[in-house]
């Protein structure tokens, strides 16, 4: 899968609990996207997740009050070890996820990654959905509902100047959807980049507009999404420019 340089949505597969659809090989064509909804994978995630999540993950799952949290974050971290381990070829409990430096200080609490660097991975949750990414090269996804219209004023602050002025040129029913669109090329951008919102998301210009302007480095996709949300993804470009 090719990262559209055109404005053409990427397509991502959705993950199911049974039978086949997971990968039999590295995500060497391009950027293996994934969509999980937790109403449709909450059964066969909560009956894996003993088997597949590590210490850490079933401690950090019983964490959670509401259910929804819980389902939600089950299924996306059963998902990701299934994918991981499909990808790297070995069972998903056999999956070791480690810690990458810190983009600001190099101690070992950085972005999620897996040993010897291989394959570069993201996963992006919402209510009731998550998106995984799997490629080659360091990648971000993201994925949000798009907000009301009293939000998107709160958060102007939050966008480069050229992205505001675009946002304030549309019509104010357009401006949510154009909003959303914005953010999650932006958070997926510097998700991939390992420094995340610890950077100031206003310095990077990504575009409002119905096509993505990728930073330097960087391809930038929209991803599609179930209706009322809107996603992204963000791949490095290789080291050889190809």
């Amino acid at each position: 899968m090719a990262v559209p340089a055109t404005g053409q949505l990427l397509l991502p597969r959705r993950l199911s609990g049974s039978g086949p659809g997971v990968p039999a090989a590295p995500a060497t064509a391009g950027p293996g996207l994934w969509l999980v909804d937790t109403t449709e994978y909450r059964a066969y995630a909560a009956g894996q997740a003993p088997g597949t999540l590590d210490a850490l993950e079933l401690a950090r799952a019983a964490e959670f009050v509401r259910a929804a949290d819980r389902d939600g974050y089950v299924c996306a971290h059963v998902a990701l070890r299934r994918l991981l381990g499909a990808y790297l070829g070995m069972p998903a409990r056999d999956v070791v996820v480690e810690r990458a430096p810190c983009a600001h200080c190099d101690e070992p609490h950085g972005r999620p990654v897996v040993p010897g660097g291989a394959l570069h991975f993201s996963l992006s949750h919402c209510d009731g959905l998550s998106l995984l990414a799997f490629a080659v090269t360091p990648v971000g996804v993201d994925v949000e509902p798009v907000p009301d219209a009293a939000a998107v004023a709160e958060s102007a602050d939050v966008l480069h100047p050229r992205e505001a002025a675009e946002l304030a040129a549309l019509p104010a029913g357009e401006r949510p959807l154009a909003f959303t669109r914005v953010w999650t090329r932006k958070e997926a951008y510097l998700k991939g980049t390992g420094v995340g919102l610890a950077a100031d998301p206003s310095m990077d210009y990504v575009s409002a507009g119905p096509v993505p302007v990728s930073p330097p480095g960087w391809t930038l996709g929209d991803v599609l999404a179930p209706e009322g949300h809107h996603a992204a993804l963000a791949l490095a470009d290789p080291p050889d420019g190809r």
